[in-house]
Formats: C-alpha cells, sequence, structure tokens
C-alpha cells in the first residue's frame, strides 16, 4: 500500500484528488467563534455549518478557535496543531457509501488547563462575537432536580476566591466578559450547543448565579449586554474508531490521526438572539426561529429519549450497537410503544413538523448498519441524560394520568444496570458516569429496599412517594431480578 499522505495544509492540494478540501484562504481569517468542548459532534456539527459556508465564499471573519478546559482535550489539541487543525469528515450512509471531506473552519485550539492567560485573551479579543459550548449536560454545574448552581463544587469555590485562575467555563467565562466590559468591548453572544432543554436559558441561569457571588457589578453588565440564545441540534456522530482511520489511509491514502464519522442526517435550529452579530449559517441549512422550544423538546424526548430506551434495555440484554437493537423485533417495537404511547402525547403540535414522519426517521437513523454507534456510549453519563431526556415524560405522564410502564422499565433496566455491573449473560458492563459510585451503592441496597434506587432524589425528584409509579415500578424491577431477562419483560409489556 503507499504511503499515506499526512493531513496538513500544504497537502490539501495533493489531497484534493481524494476527496473535497477547503478552497478557502485558511490563514488570513479573524477568529469570530471560541468554541469550549471541541469533540466529534462539534466537528461534524457547528464546524461542519461553518466549513459550508466558507467554500460558498462566506463568513471569512468567523473562523473557530478550539477550547479545551480538561486534561482529557489535551490529546485532541495536540493532534489538531500536527494537522495544522484540519480533519476528515467521514459521512457513512445506510447503503455502505462513504463521503469523506476534509473541514478546515477551525483554525487554531487553545488548553485552559496550561494555558488560562492566552484563553482569556481569546475570548477578550475584540474580533470573538460568538462563544458556543459542547461541554455535556454536566458541564453546566447544576442540580437537576433544583436546577439551581452547585456551590459547592471545589472547582467553583477556588474560582470565587480566585478569579484570575479559572478552572470551569464559569471562570473563564466571568474573567473574559469583565476584561471586555472594562476595556470598552461589546459583549460576546454565549451559544449552548448541548442535549439541555431551554440551554441558552440554562448557560445564562448558570453564568449569572455565579458571577453575582464573584461580581455583582459583573453580573448586572452581563444580564443587560450578553444573548444566549437557545439552540436546538441533532447529528449522530459516534466515537471514532481505529477501523476508521485505517480506512481512510487505506481507501483515500490520507493520515488523519482522529476523523470524525457521522450520519448524513443533521439539523440546527436556533433563535436568532445575538449580541454582536453573526454567521449567515441560513444559508446552508440552519433554520433560526423565535422560539426554539417546541423544537428541542421533541428532540431530547424522542430521539435523544429514544436512544437511552435502547442503550440501556440493550446493554441489560447484551446488544452491543444501537442498530443491533433496532434490527431486534422486541427492541424496534418496544421503542415504537414509548415513542408513540407516552412521548408523543406530551409534545403538542410543532410548527412545521410531522412527528409521525419524525419517528420515522428515527428507525431509519438508528438502523444505520455503518454507524454502528455503541450501546455503551449511549449509556454512558446516564445520570446527566435520564433526568433530562427521560424522566421528565414519567412525571408528565404521571400529572395527565398517562401511560408510564415503557419509561419506567428503562429505570428498572438502570438499577440492574447499575447493581449488576453485567448484562443478563454475565458479561461485564463499560460503564462510563460521573456518578458511577453513587449509582452502584444505591442499586445494592434494592434487595434490602425496593425503592433504595429512586432515593436518589437530585435524579428521580419525588418518582419514590408516587404510589402509581412506585406500585408499576416495583413489580417491573422483582421479575427482573427474579428472571434476568429483560426481552421477557419487554415483549409481554408490547
Amino acid at each position: 500500500m503507499k504511503t499515506p499522505i499526512q493531513l496538513q495544509q500544504q497537502n490539501l492540494e495533493e489531497l484534493g484528488s481524494q476527496m473535497p478540501v477547503p478552497i478557502y484562504n485558511r490563514t488570513d481569517n479573524k477568529i469570530g467563534i471560541v468554541h469550549v468542548g471541541v469533540g466529534g459532534f462539534h466537528r461534524a456539527h457547528q464546524a461542519y455549518y461553518l466549513h459550508q459556508l466558507r467554500q460558498l465564499g462566506e463568513a471569512s471573519d468567523w473562523g473557530i478557535c478550539g477550547i479545551g478546559l480538561r486534561e482529557a482535550d489535551t490529546k485532541l489539541s495536540t493532534i489538531l496543531k500536527k494537522q495544522d487543525h484540519l480533519y476528515t469528515l467521514m459521512v457513512k450512509h445506510p447503503d455502505g457509501k462513504i463521503e469523506p471531506q476534509v473541514i478546515g473552519s477551525i483554525v487554531d485550539f487553545e488548553m485552559g488547563t496550561t494555558s488560562p492567560e492566552r484563553v482569556i485573551a481569546r475570548l477578550a479579543n475584540a474580533d470573538t462575537k460568538i462563544v458556543s459550548l459542547t461541554i455535556t449536560e454536566g458541564g453546566y454545574n447544576f442540580n437537576p432536580t433544583t436546577g439551581k448552581f452547585n456551590f459547592n463544587n471545589p472547582d467553583i469555590q477556588h474560582e470565587l476566591c480566585h478569579p484570575k485562575d479559572p478552572i470551569t467555563i464559569y471562570g473563564f467565562l466571568t474573567a473574559a466578559l469583565k476584561r471586555r466590559r472594562d476595556s470598552g468591548l461589546p459583549a460576546f453572544t454565549i451559544l449552548s450547543c448541548d442535549n439541555i432543554e431551554h440551554n441558552g436559558d440554562m448557560a445564562r441561569k448558570m453564568l449569572l448565579a455565579f458571577a453575582k457571588v464573584q461580581d455583582e457589578d459583573l453580573a448586572k453588565w452581563i444580564s443587560q449586554e450578553v444573548r444566549f440564545p437557545n439552540s436546538m441540534v441533532d447529528r449522530i456522530t459516534p466515537v471514532t474508531a481505529k477501523a476508521d482511520i485505517d480506512t481512510l489511509a487505506k481507501n483515500y491514502g490520507v493520515a488523519d490521526e482522529w476523523p470524525v464519522t457521522c450520519e448524513p442526517f443533521i439539523q440546527w435550529v436556533v433563535e436568532d438572539k445575538f449580541s454582536n452579530g453573526r454567521p449567515p449559517f441560513e444559508k446552508v441549512g440552519v433554520q433560526f426561529v423565535p422560539d426554539v422550544g417546541p423544537y428541542e423538546k421533541m428532540k431530547l424526548r424522542l430521539l435523544n429519549a429514544g436512544h437511552s430506551v435502547l442503550g440501556i434495555l440493550g446493554a441489560i440484554h447484551g446488544h452491543s450497537t444501537i442498530n443491533a437493537c433496532v434490527e431486534d423485533e422486541v427492541f424496534a417495537n418496544y421503542l415504537r410503544a414509548f415513542l408513540d404511547e407516552e412521548a408523543t402525547s406530551i409534545l403538542g403540535d410543532i410548527k412545521g413538523i410531522n412527528l409521525e414522519d419524525y419517528k420515522d426517521s428515527l428507525f431509519e437513523r438508528f438502523a444505520n448498519p455503518n454507524i454502528k454507534d455503541s450501546v455503551s456510549r449511549i449509556c454512558s453519563e446516564s445520570s446527566a441524560k435520564l433526568p433530562k431526556f427521560l424522566i421528565p415524560t414519567i412525571h408528565e405522564n404521571l400529572a395527565t394520568v398517562g401511560s408510564i410502564k415503557f419509561a419506567t422499565l428503562v429505570l428498572v433496566a438502570w438499577c440492574y444496570y447499575s447493581d449488576k455491573e453485567t448484562d443478563q449473560n454475565g458479561q461485564a458492563l463499560k460503564i462510563v458516569d460521573a456518578m458511577r459510585d453513587e449509582l452502584h451503592h444505591a442499586a445494592s441496597e434494592t434487595k434490602i429496599n425496593s425503592l433504595a434506587f429512586l432515593r436518589q432524589e437530585n435524579l428521580f425528584g419525588d418518582l419514590a412517594k408516587n404510589n402509581n409509579f412506585t406500585r408499576i415500578y416495583t413489580s417491573m424491577l422483582q421479575e427482573l431480578y427474579k428472571n434476568n431477562k429483560i426481552n421477557k419483560l419487554m415483549q409481554r409489556m408490547i
């Protein structure tokens, strides 16, 4: 095999014979967007949209500088710098077709863990007009039950005492916004791209809670000057596998140490509320609306919750990928029943969306055999996901006397998953969750108290006090622990 060509700016012309590459000048544009949390999703979504604009000759003042605030970001930072911040996006179609292209919209990367002043300076730079976020649900540092800011976080306590030595997103944002205010510069927009309902409102609430304690005058300025548009984002982006790197090298002759794979589907709905301008994203398919609420609720309660339904139940059964779950008739029928009977009933009408068509499209996306999204990825950090994606559906259906049985079984399975840490065949599960120890401890008490897992009010609220819920939950729990056959339970329910 011919030696693959290293993905770098100087090799783009040669690589252009293998796949589409940036045709715009990447060296003379300004950095208008600073993005915190550069993972696979950001590179398949927002950075891709901006790349499309640049290919059209637009948005030359809107280059992206990535920011890493965790030690885990160091590897990606190193690889991107080596590759002149270029990477390959591999769009995988259900029929097996792969469409790779080189994305060039990211032009710089800074690590807050090693160079906090450089990060603050970049955020405070006059060219920076948008600070966007994909910091995961846990990055917002709030109690999922009360919705209040968690001031007990040791990093937050450090930042309140040492505002010039930031660690979290809040410390960096306040340091930069203070510098901009003191320099007479306009505020930037803070644009959340995370899977949280009303993500912009949440970012605003949490930042102001922090800022009021750190610097009350600054908090007033932020409240008046910074805009926090809500947005809904969607594109399935699995973790990059070694096979993807090998495919690029073997079939396309490209040496890329960290490409990104994704499905063809992509969606972004944003409220058009910006502090200091924005790129013309509508030219590449982004939908700007006055209120994104109905769209984000639809996505969280159908797609994200649907993923968790398949993930938690699939993990217990022994399925390794989401497409394997959908190929299992019991799982497919169960998911459809959950979506139809419990999730759709609380959504209402959504302008421009046919919910039946949308649900049909979810099955096509989940079944894509070339995506092979791992069940373990979907189950990761379930303690941050389920309180937002699934548990609110249970609460709302309890309030309206709707069906709760399908969602309840997912919580039963989550208890079993957290307790046993193995599937029903005895195979060890790969569990990644910041609350893994707490979840395991609570679930392990189930044999003594069937409601022990539900006593974690920060996750479940007052579900343990609802007799209608606990009656169904306890019955399912006893059957699963007795028979260890999740699919049998599912089949009987549908």
